[in-house]
């Protein structure tokens, strides 16, 4: 500035050394701007990784599941038949219980009030 001609000279300078500060600090401004910029965008991109990972991870989880409570819905299902069969079963039981007792007073009365004497086969008649 001191070797300036004039006043506007020395402006003019002045103006020209605050232009090139200026651009100097958004040059670094725009540069530390882009490297921030940059940086999140990484770390943004090992977050997306990250969650598209733990999504597989959960999706095979979930299949997982289904396929546990599909199976566990069969078992539940063979069950109920099985516990409906052994009621029929134990009713059928019953009746041929029923039976057979009837059967059995039945070949008694006819065992004591036959009136052939003698001993027979019980089986020829």
């Amino acid at each position: 500035m001191m070797s300036a001609n004039s006043v506007d000279d020395a402006r003019a300078r002045a103006a020209k050394v605050l232009e090139v500060f200026g651009k100097s600090i958004s040059a670094r401004a725009g540069a530390e701007v882009a490297q921030s910029f940059q940086k999140e965008n990484m770390l943004l991109k090992q977050q997306t990784e990250r969650l598209i990972m733990e999504n597989n991870i959960l999706k095979r989880a979930v299949s997982i599941q289904h396929e546990r409570q599909k199976e566990h819905d069969e078992w539940n299902q063979e069950f109920k038949n099985l516990k409906q069969l052994v009621s029929q079963n134990q009713e059928q039981l019953r009746t041929l219980e029923v039976n057979n007792y009837a059967l059995t007073m039945n070949l008694k009365q006819a065992q004591q009030s036959n009136s052939i004497p003698g001993s027979f086969h019980p089986d020829v008649f």
